[in-house]
């Protein structure tokens, strides 16, 4: 099998060569395109492309030298994992505490629990000569509401000592956070301050959810994060992914989902999971034997160890042909790719993680590509 170039990063010329120099340095070849060749050094764009079967071990390269981040303290906080569990007090977002809590005891990360509260205030729409009176009323409202959440969260934190100390749950280090503010801003503001290695939210079973797309909190930070996000519906049966022994990826085989994959290994590390590669497109040239049998190949050479299969879903519903699936192959998890999009496009062409959100209740591993 051809061994082809793939793209690994798209950078200025300076930061493309500086990768090109600690990738050269551990052996792997590597080749430049785009490069403007009047004025190297304006150039925008420019690829960074290497051998398909280099790939595993320039982002296993990438990941432990940090060389694109900014500033020191954003290395220090990235190279920490950490866990962030987002709830709203119900059962379902403390299922999602305690998966969070045993998924970071296995990965050696410590959790923050967060609830973002919004109190309402439009100081615009009230009559000038009662704004005195509304700011006091409503600086009694706003500390009222925050009593409130301060008790329910302190609640979920009780709850999680008394399983820590019965021994259902594993000792880890754990805090919590209140931010005031619409929930998805918040989460997506806090996990850039934060650096999370994971994202844990739960969500409600798929009967239950709201049709509207647009008005998913999950939905809107899957479509606008860069954390892989593990979005846990109320109905789920366990409370640890180590009782998962089938996971499904879904994949159209091309670069940014083979770079997803070995993100996905990584995030499992330590799981015993068979994993189940499907189709999330029905075109015939892209599942043709010939280049299945290629993406075998690949597979086996670079993850050895984990038993691997492959399944062309039938054509029709994509989502019908994806339930029917999980159910015929007993999958525990669902492992899937998205990337972010302008608001339009989500509006009227959900993505694939976000309509599977409102279509399952199997958990959804989420990562951007």
């Amino acid at each position: 099998m051809e061994d082809k170039l793939v793209t690994l990063a798209i950078h200025t010329f300076e930061k493309a060569q500086i990768l090109k120099t600690i990738l050269e340095t551990e052996g792997i070849e590597v080749y430049i395109h785009n490069v403007n060749q009047i004025q190297p050094v304006v150039s925008a764009g420019v690829r960074v492309r290497i051998k398909e079967s280099d790939l595993p071990h320039a982002l296993c390269i990438i990941e432990d030298s940090k060389w694109f981040e900014e500033t020191q303290e954003e290395v220090a906080a990235s190279r920490e994992k950490k866990v962030l569990i987002p709830v709203d007090f119900s059962d379902y977002s403390i299922k999602a505490c305690e998966l969070g809590i045993n998924y970071a005891y296995k990965a050696g990360a410590e959790v923050m629990i967060m609830h973002a509260y919004f109190s309402p205030y439009f100081p615009t729409a009230i009559p000038l000569g009662d704004t005195l009176a509304y700011e006091v009323n409503e600086e009694e409202s706003v500390q009222h509401i925050l009593k409130r959440v301060q008790i329910d969260m302190e609640n979920i934190c009780t709850h999680i000592n008394r399983k820590i100390k019965s021994g259902e749950l594993p000792k880890v280090k754990y805090n919590y956070i209140l931010r005031e503010g619409l929930p998805e801003e918040e989460i997506i503001s806090y996990s850039r301050e934060y650096h999370p290695t994971l994202i844990v939210m739960g969500t409600r079973g798929k009967n239950k959810k709201d049709m509207d797309l647009i008005g998913s909190v999950t939905g809107e930070i899957i479509d606008r994060n860069k954390v892989p996000i593990l979005a846990i519906p109320e109905n789920v049966p366990f409370i640890d992914l180590a009782d998962a022994k089938n996971m499904a990826f879904a994949t159209s085989f091309n670069q940014r989902d083979l770079v997803a994959f070995d993100a996905l290994m990584h995030l499992i590390k330590g799981y015993h999971l068979h994993i189940h590669l499907f189709n999330i497109s029905t075109s015939r040239d892209e599942w043709n034997e010939i280049r299945l049998t290629g993406v075998k190949e690949y597979f086996k050479k670079q993850y050895p160890e984990t038993p691997i299969t492959y399944t062309v879903l039938d054509d029709g519903d994509l989502l019908l042909a994806i339930e029917k699936f999980v159910r015929d192959q007993h999958i525990d998890l669902i492992a899937l790719t998205t990337h972010r999009r302008s608001l339009l496009s989500r509006m009227f062409n959900p993505s694939i993680a976000r309509k599977m959100l409102f279509h399952t209740d199997t958990p959804l591993l989420v990562l951007q590509s």
